[in-house]
């Protein structure tokens, strides 16, 4: 499970909406509302896999164990791709640019390349549970 890279409170203000394809529109990740300024930590012990300008705002990806990889937007990182980071350490700061009506920071999550809702790491969703579809 991971650590929420932000303070509490914790709203989700966008949720994750996964495109039926990889080239579909979609939201790959969530919406968590912030204040400005807010300090942006490690959600769990990874390795910085980047930390630069993606089209025209700031964005911080961590590699994780397992194939998994975490990824936060608009944030000025305070560490640089390579640099080994802890869950809880500090990463780098939120700057407006993402939610159009509040500060927020925009959480992604893939698992081998595919996008997922961070929710499922961070503990605000239930695993699926196949159930039978006709008596036994």
């Amino acid at each position: 499970m991971w650590a929420w890279p932000v303070a509490s409170p914790h709203p989700v203000v966008r949720p994750f909406v996964g495109p039926p394809n990889p080239w579909s529109p979609g939201h790959r990740g969530i919406d968590v509302g912030t204040t400005e300024g807010s300090v942006v930590t490690a959600p769990d012990d990874g390795v910085v896999h980047f930390a630069g300008v993606v089209v025209d705002r700031p964005v911080l990806s961590i590699a994780h164990s397992g194939g998994v990889l975490s990824s936060f937007e608009p944030v000025v990182a305070d560490v640089s791709k390579g640099d080994v980071v802890t869950r809880g350490q500090t990463v780098g700061v939120l700057v407006p640019g993402h939610c159009s009506d509040r500060p927020c920071l925009h959480v992604g999550a893939r698992i081998d390349g595919e996008y997922v809702s961070p929710l499922l790491f961070l503990g605000g969703m239930e695993p699926s549970v196949l159930l039978p579809t006709r008596p036994r």
